[in-house]
């Protein structure tokens, strides 16, 4: 099994699972933008370069560059040079897969708000 799919034990020494939690919030809020989230998404198709992610979101190259240095502090892009050009890529691809479950979250609002409208 790979090492990000280890299931944490449920009886953890609460200062262990303090840190635990507050390194969890330390990722969600990296990904906590719309810019970041947008380039998390077109990274999953595979390695881009930061002109292109630049093109994306249409922000300057500066603010583009911030964005990823939150992302890759994070540990959820790494990066590699190529000439004069840095190209990033997801370091764990799994996280599309939390993605995947806000997605879900998202739909099952509007499938309960549907359903709740139905019933009036």
């Amino acid at each position: 099994m790979p090492n990000y799919l280890v299931k944490l034990p449920n009886r953890m020494n609460a200062t262990i699972r303090q840190d635990v939690h507050k390194q969890r919030a330390r990722i969600i809020k990296a990904m906590a933008h719309p810019s970041r989230l947008a380039m998390l998404e077109a990274l999953a198709d595979g390695e881009l370069c930061v002109c292109d992610l630049q093109k994306l979101v249409g922000s300057d190259m500066s603010t583009v560059s911030k964005h990823l240095s939150v992302m890759k502090a994070a540990g959820l892009v790494e990066a590699r040079k190529d000439g004069l050009w840095m190209h990033y890529r997801l370091r764990v691809p799994c996280v599309m897969q939390f993605m995947y479950c806000i997605e879900a979250v998202l739909n099952e609002g509007k499938e309960q708000t549907v359903k709740f409208r139905r019933s009036e």
